[in-house]
């Protein structure tokens, strides 16, 4: 069965190399290329693709926009994002946005083929440099951390964590601080998110 792939982004050159080499493999067959973020959503809509892949250099707003802007139209039509950074937070933001693909610019052709694949089978694929050692595992995060994110997410200032926890100011920030890195957090209650997904809390 033949897979039926879009291409977008904001990186013309780029985007008709990447077209051409996705259309060397047997079952894949690149049936248009959005050069710029404007024309990417009435490309899917008009042809179709079983893959729609937005290759990025970086993550931000508009390509996560994109991606849930054609889940929501064309939920037909799976999200592969190749991305710039590899780091657990960008998967997250990823898959929140409706993409079940995220694969580095540094990875081999080989593992993009096979994450077009899983995405078009439904497939949550994501690559394993993606998965960084750093990340939090509920054995790696202290009971301190895990009460500090706790009170976190329940809307609780690090003053109010502090006398509740009977710690100092600056003791409650040491801890928030070493589980913002543990987990990947971008803030405290990014973490506190992050550690509740998890089931940690």
């Amino acid at each position: 069965m033949t897979i039926r792939v879009a291409v977008g982004g904001d990186q013309p050159l780029f985007l008709e190399v990447l077209a051409r080499t996705l259309d060397t493999a047997d079952d894949l067959d690149v049936v248009a290329v959005a050069h710029d973020y404007e024309t990417v959503l009435p490309t899917v809509e008009r042809t179709r693709p079983s893959v729609l892949l937005l290759g990025e250099t970086t993550l931000g707003g508009e390509p996560l926009c994109l991606a849930s802007a054609v889940r929501t139209t064309q939920p037909a039509c799976g999200i592969a994002l190749m991305v710039g950074s590899v780091t657990p937070s960008v998967v997250d933001r990823a898959v929140a946005a409706g993409a079940l693909g995220i694969v580095p610019k540094t990875a081999r052709f080989s593992q993009l083929v096979t994450t077009v694949r899983g995405v078009a089978g439904g497939c949550l694929t994501v690559h394993p440099a993606l998965f960084q050692s750093t990340r939090a595992t509920p054995s790696s995060l202290s009971v301190r951390e895990v009460d500090v994110l706790r009170l976190t997410g329940g809307g609780a200032t690090v003053k109010e964590i502090a006398a509740q926890l009977y710690l100092a100011s600056g003791t409650v920030r040491n801890l928030t601080s070493s589980a913002m890195k543990k987990l990947g957090g971008r803030n405290r209650f990014d973490a506190a998110r992050i550690a509740g997904e998890q089931g940690w809390l």
